[in-house]
């Protein structure tokens, strides 16, 4: 079987960066592409754009050894990895535009023995979409959907299943599904994987692992959104929800997840909806549990301004990333906390997210200021914590001494307070 020598990266994201950077580094040449400039200039440079622990330096090993390389369009390859983004439309339907861009700008590259492999989260079908799309657009060669074992090139679906913070650990030691729109191509891209996985590659069809990688999403919305009702729960009967689930966790058999603001990021908010679209008579739980999830910050919302009994308060916000320790920012719903106040001009607030150099627009054309967590701490008559970065618990709590708490991360108002009563 035909070694690995180029393999090309469509698109360096969250996801396709730290995939360059893992090929890259097991000694296979590899072409990043983006479509935006910056990105492609700080990757030849041997920076990085996002925020993710470990990367910087592998990057710049990488480029620095000349085994990762970026480009603005595909060149000739092994194989293609697919990594772009798969939003969800105003009606909540998913768009697989830029997964058709990518297979419209790989084509003229393609060749006999080429694999060409989707990672992006995409409702069930999308891999043969694809597949047909490269073969109408190369009519000289011959593709999985219509050739199956004979075909000139291979097609298959793998998605990651990483946690941000720690994708460099979990690209390679977590397991990995792999389907194919043939045997053939499954294969193919297994031995993809193999050098650099070290976890189990489940083989299966390009459908069941499409759905797969929304299940695993759905789940965690569905359970989250346990979580948040049974905040909402508590709150009405003046109960401590961190306590309640703590407790209800020593039972052997639950296992509660943590409560907070709402759900953001590019695959538990989004992900649901594709299979919603699918079935939408057949998943009413899963459309559940997205209402509670979306109406969360609003709920948040409302904590505050009832906390805020003057006109003249100021707010801080602390935390704007939808999760822990990391500057992503999509579909965050402390970004949507913010945005209500601010709207609702309850006072003035101050922001802080020390992941990012700036306030997204949204946020700065509505007045919101930003500053580091001490200042608007300091400043603030209510202290509202909206993500809980591992900054924020080096807080002092003198600093809070005297502020009304919001904490929906339960951070000082319970984890702390556990561990000092446990010292």
């Amino acid at each position: 079987m035909r070694e690995w020598k180029t393999v090309s990266v469509i698109g360096m994201g969250y996801i396709g960066l730290p995939t360059c950077a893992i090929l890259a580094s097991r000694g296979i040449s590899v072409i990043g592409v983006d479509v935006n400039s910056h990105v492609v200039d700080s990757v030849n440079r041997g920076e990085v754009h996002i925020v993710e622990p470990d990367l910087d330096g592998l990057i710049q090993k990488v480029v620095s050894n000349g085994k990762l390389r970026a480009s603005l369009s595909p060149e000739p390859a092994d194989a293609f990895i697919i990594a772009v983004p798969t939003p969800i439309t105003e009606d909540m339907k998913p768009d697989i535009g830029h997964v058709l861009s990518a297979g419209r700008s790989i084509a003229p590259c393609l060749k006999k023995g080429d694999l060409v492999v989707l990672e992006s989260t995409s409702p069930v079908g999308t891999t043969r979409k694809l597949s047909a799309l490269l073969a109408e657009l190369r009519p000289d060669l011959s593709f999985p959907h219509v050739a199956g074992e004979e075909a000139d090139v291979l097609v298959a679906y793998s998605p990651e299943r990483v946690l941000p913070g720690k994708v460099l650990t979990e690209l390679v030691n977590n397991d990995r599904s792999v389907g194919g729109i043939s045997q053939r191509s499954s294969e193919r891209a297994a031995s993809l994987y193999a050098s650099f996985v070290a976890g189990n590659l489940v083989i299966t069809s390009a459908e069941a692992a499409e759905l797969v990688k929304l299940t695993e999403n759905a789940f965690r919305d569905v359970n989250i959104a346990f979580a948040n009702e049974l905040a909402a729960v508590c709150s009405r009967l003046d109960l401590n929800v961190w306590e309640v689930i703590e407790l209800a966790n020593r039972h052997p058999r639950v296992s509660i997840l943590q409560p907070g603001p709402g759900v953001g990021g590019h695959c538990i908010a989004v992900d649901p909806y594709f299979i919603v679209d699918a079935a939408p008579e057949e998943t009413l739980l899963m459309q559940s549990a997205r209402r509670i999830n979306n109406d969360r910050p609003r709920s948040v919302a409302a904590e505050v301004m009832k906390a805020a009994k003057a006109k003249d308060v100021a707010i801080a916000c602390l935390g704007l990333a939808f999760k822990p320790n990391i500057d992503d920012l999509r579909e965050s719903p402390a970004i949507e906390v913010v945005r209500l106040l601010a709207e609702a001009k309850v006072g003035r607030i101050l922001a802080a997210e020390p992941n990012a150099d700036e306030l997204p627009e949204e946020l700065s054309r509505l007045g919101v200021e930003f500053c580091d967590a001490l200042t608007a701490i300091d400043r603030a008559d209510i202290v509202v914590l909206l993500v809980d970065h591992r900054q924020f618990e080096l807080i002092d709590p003198a600093a809070l001494r005297g502020k009304a708490l919001i904490d929906t991360r339960g951070l000082w108002t319970w984890r702390k307070a556990r561990r000092g009563a446990a010292a």
